[in-house]
C-alpha cells in the first residue's frame, strides 16, 4: 500500500485525466511509477556512485582494462 501527497495542481490534472478517460487516478499513478522507476534508479544510483568516486571511496576502471578483461579488441568496437 502506498499513499502519496501531490501538489494540488498535479492532483487536479490527474483527477481530470481520470474522469475524461474513465480510469482511476491510481491507474495513472501506477503507470507513471512503472514507466519511470528504472530511469530514477539509474539516475540516483549513478549520482551516488559519482559522489563515491569524487570522495575517493571507490575507483574507476579504464575502458581499455574492461575490454582486455572481456577479450574485446578495439577494432571490434564501432565508433
Amino acid at each position: 500500500m502506498l499513499a502519496i501527497r501531490l501538489p494540488e495542481k498535479i492532483e487536479k490534472r490527474l483527477d481530470r485525466l481520470a474522469k475524461r478517460t474513465g480510469r482511476t487516478k491510481t491507474y495513472y499513478a501506477r503507470e507513471a511509477i512503472l514507466k519511470h522507476l528504472e530511469d530514477l534508479e539509474d539516475i540516483y544510483l549513478a549520482e551516488k556512485r559519482l559522489a563515491e568516486i569524487r570522495a575517493g571511496r571507490t575507483r574507476t576502471i579504464p575502458l581499455e582494462e574492461v575490454m582486455r578483461r572481456y577479450g574485446i579488441k578495439p577494432e571490434e568496437v564501432d565508433d
